[in-house]
């Protein structure tokens, strides 16, 4: 039984906050306009961010575009996904990447929500970076490119684990999430300092937990950024000044 209460972009998906995860959605097709982002994780500076919620709706809100897609649970130290589907955690993607089978349809479930397949994590390793930044999780990625329209990874938050700088160098982008109200700005400052050490393509900046009223009360809401509106609001900036 889907989690309908988190699940909300399923359950109720003319609300403010189905809305606001179709604002991510369209800003992150608009980001791969000129070039394809089929693979994309989500990460945050910390624990309790939101990250698991805001990558499964997102899933969701992509799915309902005709997308096919695919949700891995890329969170192997704490995996939630196979909980807010209902699903078992007996067999995922640790399963995969040990026996080295490649993409194995035996191993995706099916969501129940159209479009939609998941990968649960599977049982807990004791080596979850090294698993993740194997040549064989970077074939795998690379093969399910061949059966799905877009990739969704959720990881664990990359400034307590080195997870998601690791699986960052072999995806298409990395959207960074950042609590608004409960997490320092240092502590976000540093999360984007380890991506970038890695080279990762940070496309983006979402800033989940904004307190905003309206006929539903408190909802989540989206500020997103990226590097390319940052440099086109400073050429703004200049030519105002030359104008004036």
């Amino acid at each position: 039984m889907i989690n309908q209460n988190v699940l909300i972009s399923h359950s109720n998906p003319k609300s403010p906050i189905s809305e606001a995860f179709r604002v991510l959605r369209t800003n992150i097709q608009f980001l791969s306009f000129d070039k394809k982002l089929k693979t994309i994780l989500i990460t945050s500076s910390g624990m309790g961010e939101g990250k698991t919620t805001v990558i499964s709706n997102l899933a969701i809100t992509m799915a309902q575009t005709g997308s096919k897609v695919l949700l891995i649970d890329g969170d192997l130290r704490k995996p939630k996904i196979h909980q807010l589907f209902s699903f078992s955690n007996s067999k995922g993607l640790t399963n995969l990447l040990i026996s080295r089978h490649g993409y194995d349809k035996d191993f995706i479930q099916n969501s129940g929500i159209d479009n939609l397949d998941i990968l649960v994590s599977g049982p807990i390793p004791p080596n979850p970076s090294e698993l993740l930044g194997s040549s064989v999780m970077k074939d795998f990625l690379l093969g399910l490119k061949d059966y799905y329209d877009i990739i969704l990874i959720d990881t664990p938050p990359v400034g307590t684990v080195t997870d998601a700088a690791v699986l960052s160098t072999i995806t298409d982008g990395v959207i960074l999430l950042i609590s608004s109200g409960n997490i320092q700005i240092k502590a976000a400052q540093r999360a984007k300092e380890l991506l970038l050490k890695v080279n990762a393509n940070i496309i983006g900046v979402a800033l989940n937990n904004i307190n905003t009223h309206d006929e539903d009360g408190y909802y989540y809401s989206y500020y997103y950024s990226d590097e390319n509106s940052k440099n086109k609001k400073k050429k703004s900036k200049k030519t105002q000044k030359q104008e004036k």
